[in-house]
């Protein structure tokens, strides 16, 4: 069955420029965007974002914050140790956060059935006080915060990147609106996300991290999605699936170390489509993260995208070995007081 995939892009997020030789290049988009238009896929449609709002930002992020981010406006300047801003960035990271925001509109408003945010600068790893990580403003976080403003009562955010959003974490670990379900390579940058982090107070059981110790593939990771995202996110039964879509756990990643490929992205996008079919009308929203290898980034979302746009995913990857079937048994016995895993 087709259905209508929103892409949200502007070549102005093309602008930030991190510097020469720095992973988070400009040419990720071209390669996503460039595969997307050779090969066009029927039911995605695309769309130029608003620029971000910054009354949406300062739900996620602190005042003093989001006015230090802004005073770098035109400049060349260090926010951390690897996150660099150039006299492009402000435009880009604003039209990020509106590309997100308008996302969640889309579906909401049932425009489309699902939306993927093809931004730059990244997100998830930017805290409510500063930026790091490539990331200046959260913008999955931001488009979670803005959901909830616009009615939802549980938002559902996957994270697949190789890295743990620690940005988003933080922002939602108190609470019971926002599930936060992330499978990463641990211990790794940025040194959260460890299994016994499961939320606190009102949150207690809504963080769920799947931390995975050793390279790890398609057979691994979708039987993760099945066997404790599905059952938790049914349970929490959500609104609104929202995805922190980094795709740096691809086996040709130069950064990941992971071995997933294409094929197994598509599933895994597969696996997010039928839990929001199942419990919100299949609204979704996407937005990417990381991936640095250009081709395996490229032929990863352009997969994504089918399946969004209703292909059917990929299957067949098999069992998974004996140490991700560790990690799940682990897993679902932290977590049985809360979910029927």
């Amino acid at each position: 069955m087709e259905r209508t995939t929103l892409l949200l892009y502007d070549d102005a997020m093309v602008d930030h420029r991190p510097g020469w030789g720095h992973p988070e290049r400009p040419e990720r988009l071209d390669a996503i965007v460039g595969l997307l238009r050779e090969q066009p896929i029927a039911g995605a449609r695309w769309e130029t974002p608003p620029v971000g709002d910054e009354e949406a930002a300062r739900r996620v992020h602190e005042g003093r914050y989001v006015a230090y981010v802004e005073s770098l406006r035109g400049r060349m300047a260090m926010v951390d140790g690897d996150t660099t801003v150039s006299e492009g960035s402000l435009p880009a990271a604003w039209l990020a956060v509106g590309a997100a925001t308008r996302g969640v509109e889309a579906v909401l408003a049932d425009e489309v059935g699902s939306a993927f945010a093809l931004v730059r600068p990244p997100g998830h790893h930017a805290e409510a006080d500063r930026g790091m990580g490539f990331c200046l403003f959260n913008n999955v976080a931001i488009a979670a915060e803005h959901a909830l403003e616009k009615g939802c009562e549980r938002v559902l955010i996957v994270d697949w990147d190789v890295h743990h959003g620690n940005g988003t974490q933080h922002s939602f670990e108190d609470r019971d609106d926002v599930l936060f379900f992330s499978v990463h390579r641990h211990p790794f940058y940025p040194g959260t996300g460890s299994l016994r982090v499961t939320g606190r107070g009102a949150g207690a059981g809504h963080n769920v991290n799947v931390p995975l110790h050793r390279p790890m593939g398609d057979a691994e990771y979708t039987a993760i999605f099945e066997e404790v995202l599905a059952p938790v996110a049914g349970e929490f039964d959500p609104d609104l699936v929202l995805v922190s879509a980094g795709f740096d756990a691809h086996a040709r990643d130069p950064l990941g170390g992971m071995d997933v490929t294409e094929e197994g992205f598509a599933a895994l996008c597969g696996q997010v489509r039928a839990v929001a079919d199942a419990c919100c009308d299949g609204r979704v929203v996407l937005t990417l993260e990381g991936g640095y290898d250009l081709g395996g980034l490229a032929r990863s979302v352009h997969a994504c995208v089918e399946v969004l746009c209703g292909a059917t995913p990929p299957g067949g990857f098999g069992r998974p070995d004996a140490v991700a079937s560790q990690v799940l048994g682990e897993v679902q016995a932290l977590h049985r007081s809360w979910w029927p895993v």
